[in-house]
C-alpha cells in the first residue's frame, strides 16, 4: 500500500462527500436535518444553527482541515498497515 497515494484517496474521498453534502444542505435544509438527526440516532441537529447568513468561509475552511486532517490519517494507515504486514 502506498502511503501517500492511498492518503491522496481517503482526502480526496472525504472532500467530495463532504461537498456533495454542503450542496444537498443547501438545497434541501429541512429534508437534510430530518436526514442528520436520523443517521445520529435522533441528535438534534437543529439546535447548532445560528441564524447567522451562509458564508462560502463556512464551507471552504472545514473542507481544507478535512482534506489536511484525512491525508494525514490516510498516509498513516498505509504506513501502519505496511508495517503490521512485514511483521506478519
Amino acid at each position: 500500500m502506498k502511503p501517500v497515494k492511498t492518503g491522496a484517496a481517503l482526502s480526496i474521498t472525504v472532500l467530495l462527500f463532504y461537498l456533495l453534502c454542503t450542496l444537498v444542505w443547501i438545497s434541501v435544509p429541512e429534508t437534510f436535518m430530518g436526514f442528520m438527526n436520523a443517521l445520529f440516532h435522533g441528535l438534534d441537529f437543529r439546535r447548532l444553527e445560528t441564524g447567522r447568513a451562509f458564508s462560502w468561509w463556512d464551507v471552504v475552511y472545514p473542507a481544507v482541515v478535512f482534506a489536511i486532517w484525512l491525508f494525514a490519517a490516510g498516509v498513516f494507515f498505509a504506513w501502519l498497515r505496511n508495517r503490521l504486514d512485514n511483521e506478519g
